[in-house]
């Protein structure tokens, strides 16, 4: 007997960092070849209001249901028994789409209600699509993905969730020309877990290797700028200079090419400058044009601090030098 593949989604009425309040679970039961067995959309009393946001908590979100329905649907603790028998059942793969978001509601629900935590492996089609494209810079909304591969669906119908997240996965299944199992093991993905409220993240060999590069990347970066910083804590501010009495801030991308910031501060110190790791002591914050890094847009939200780049720089130079 072949292993069946379950894909589930939830919508919750309301979603904080010890509450979530599941209002809906909807799921897709398919064989190995995406031959649907059942789709379906169980609805659940919250138990509480609807206070609607996104995954980030930001903008407030519509659900394809009639709210005042809910009152009329068993609470959490009686689909309960259903949801846990189906996502358990040694026969059955479990997958979703930011798995991560759902366990931790089911998660939260079944501590709400003082239920025993739920036991079993998952996997997660964003992080398989992530690893299909080589592209781990940013989290692919499943909408985003749909369109990217050609699936239709209606967002926020926890069951059309399911849905699409089978569709997603088969088109990949489809571009690989294999089935489920082959695709997992060809992208080497590890499936999580969870057991005792404890919850391992489903991962994958390029994703893994992706976040060891950037660690070191940022190691290297932090090197970068202590070496600036033990420069500049040596240099001695130029009293009479065209420049004295200001200060300079860079950017961070310019900070780290040692050999232009270095050659940037002794420029600045003969002019009588000073820099400062800190944007809110500056006159001058210097970066590229094109930086819109979070150290550059909280520089640009700092009232009477000049923005300036390479080119200005070297006009204020030039002017204070001569």
């Amino acid at each position: 007997m072949g292993m069946n593949l379950v894909f589930f989604d939830i919508e919750c009425a309301s979603v904080n960092k010890t509450t979530a309040k599941i209002c809906a679970f909807g799921y897709v039961v398919c064989d190995e070849n995406f031959n649907i067995i059942k789709k379906e959309d169980i609805l659940v009393n919250p138990k509480g209001k609807f206070h609607l946001t996104d995954r980030k908590g930001d903008k407030g979100i519509v659900l394809p249901y009639a709210y005042e329905e809910f009152k009329k649907y068993p609470p959490f603790t009686s689909v309960y028994p259903c949801i846990k028998e189906l996502l358990e059942d040694a026969n059955n793969v479990v997958l979703g789409h930011s798995t991560m978001n759902d366990i931790k509601y089911l998660n939260l629900e079944t501590k709400r209600f003082k239920l025993p935590s739920f036991k079993f492996s998952f996997s997660d089609s964003q992080l398989i699509y992530m690893t299909f494209i080589e592209d781990y810079t940013r989290q692919f909304g499943l909408e985003y993905i749909a369109k990217e591969l050609g699936v239709h669906f209606v967002p926020h119908r926890a069951a059309d969730d399911a849905y699409a997240t089978m569709r997603v996965v088969q088109a990949m299944c489809k571009a690989k020309g294999c089935g489920y199992f082959d695709l997992i093991k060809l992208l080497q993905v590890n499936s999580g877990k969870i057991k005792n409220y404890n919850v391992t993240a489903p991962s994958s060999k390029g994703e893994r290797r992706y976040h060891d590069q950037m660690q070191k990347a940022k190691a290297e970066r932090a090197k970068k700028r202590v070496a600036y910083f033990n420069y500049i804590s040596r240099k001695r501010i130029k009293r009479g200079g065209g420049l004295y009495g200001k200060t300079f801030t860079f950017s961070r991308e310019i900070e780290e090419n040692l050999g232009l910031s270095k050659s940037l501060a002794d420029k600045i110190y003969e002019c009588g400058g000073k820099y400062s790791q800190h944007v809110t002591q500056s006159n001058y914050y210097v970066a590229e044009k094109d930086d819109n890094s979070p150290r550059t847009q909280n520089a640009a939200k700092q009232g009477g601090l000049v923005l300036i780049d390479l080119v200005g720089l070297e006009e204020i130079l030039n002017a204070a030098s001569r």
